[in-house]
């Protein structure tokens, strides 16, 4: 039976990667900042499978709260098999600009939270000596664009983190994978313009589900994210500083 860490349980994606989870007869444990939220999840889910669901507020910017939920989820569980983190914010790029503060904020919520959660996992997941260690980062830390490069530069730290983490961690019985969602139509992106290039989350944690399985080390959902990235990556800069995305 898998023992599951949810962190920013309460986002679309993880709430929907919660519910494959508890299909397969899981033992969650669930970290938001609502507890309201956390209980309206919890209640669903116990009532689709009757599974063992355990929750904890926190809010992921408070650095020292960290290792107390951490052991509140070992003592819960027993230990972890998979940590997903999946916590974050949409900020707008104008308004930062304009906000040094605000700016710094939400690259605390969206980067420095993050990476301090996957150094405290993976020593835990270390002295365990098995695990995945999962992370949301997105297809805008690939590069930074005018449209949005305070959130893309949260997830870029993110992206190389988990890079380096991974690498450090080959062999150890842990794998890290990073997790690239291109545009998903979640309650933080209610006001967007939906297309073609758009996701349900549902789709996204149907990938999260099969990479975790897989044992993969970064996969882009929906996968023609891959390739839609790797051309702008190489767009020379002398061009790309011109393109307005």
């Amino acid at each position: 039976m898998k023992r599951v860490l949810i962190i920013g349980a309460g986002s679309a994606i993880a709430e929907h990667y919660a519910r494959l989870m508890a299909a397969r007869g899981g033992n969650l444990f669930l970290v938001a900042r609502s507890q309201e939220r956390l209980d309206t999840i919890a209640a669903d889910l116990a009532q689709r499978t009757g599974g063992r669901v355990a929750t904890h507020v926190m809010d992921v910017n408070d650095l020292d709260a960290h290792e107390t939920m951490l052991d509140s989820a070992w003592s819960a569980s027993g230990g972890i098999d998979t940590a997903l983190i999946a916590h974050g914010t949409l900020p707008d790029q104008a308004t930062c600009e304009g906000d040094v503060a605000l700016a710094l904020s939400e690259f605390s919520t969206n980067g420095t939270s993050t990476i301090a959660l996957m150094a405290r996992l993976a020593q835990r997941l270390q002295a365990q000596g098995s695990g995945t260690l999962a992370v949301v980062s997105s297809v805008a830390g690939d590069r930074g664009r005018a449209s949005n490069y305070l959130y893309g530069s949260a997830k870029a730290a993110v992206s190389a983190y988990a890079s380096g983490l991974r690498q450090r961690l080959h062999g150890s019985g842990i794998n890290v994978l990073t997790i690239k969602p291109g545009f998903v139509d979640t309650p933080m992106t209610r006001d967007f313009r939906k297309g073609a290039l758009w996701a349900s989350p549902q789709r996204v944690a149907a990938g999260i589900a099969k990479a975790i399985d897989g044992g993969r080390a970064v996969v882009y959902l929906p996968g023609f994210w891959w390739p839609i990235m790797t051309i702008i990556k190489h767009i020379p800069e002398f061009v790309f500083r011109r393109i307005k995305l």
